[in-house]
């Protein structure tokens, strides 16, 4: 199974492509969507963008963390359309969409719920051996889509 787990935001979208290789994951690829402009711009750049990581990389199912919070409306504003361009353009491809909260992802990969980006960042690069820690957008995301993995083994919960 191919995963691809996505960290949105209206100016870096982080993805992150695993593989499912036994009890564990293999690493695939991951990046950042860097976007500029007005917000309609940036928005139909992230589309443009997760639509071009998906036809490329294949994936069976989609993985996002569950936005409870923010810390001002604006923002949290801005972050919902930028989920909502980046579920778009998976169920585009008639991909399965799942949605984890930040405990779970966090809890899943690092084994501590409120673990700090660094934590996930180095958990990222010692689970899937890489020689650096990816970025903090793109180790999010790989964390979102080791969660899937984690979870797609014993229960549906999470799918939207």
């Amino acid at each position: 199974m191919r995963i691809l787990g996505i960290d949105p935001g209206s100016v870096r979208t982080g993805f992150g492509v695993i593989e499912e290789a036994g009890s564990a994951a293999r690493y695939v690829a991951c990046g950042v969507i860097a976007v500029k402009g007005t917000l309609a711009e940036r928005l139909r750049a992230i589309f443009s963008g997760v639509d071009e990581v998906i036809t490329t990389y294949q994936p069976e199912v989609v993985a996002m963390e569950r936005v409870f919070f923010a810390r001002n409306p604006d923002s949290a504003l801005k972050l919902g359309q930028a989920r909502g361009v980046a579920l778009v353009a998976a169920a585009r491809h008639g991909i399965e969409i799942c949605e984890y909260t930040a405990l779970q992802v966090k809890k899943a990969c690092v084994g501590v719920g409120h673990a700090d980006k660094a934590q996930v960042q180095h958990m990222m690069r010692v689970l899937l051996g890489l020689s650096v820690a990816p970025s903090s957008d793109a180790a999010d995301a790989l964390a979102c889509a080791i969660c899937h993995l984690h979870h797609s083994a014993g229960t549906a919960a999470g799918r939207i």
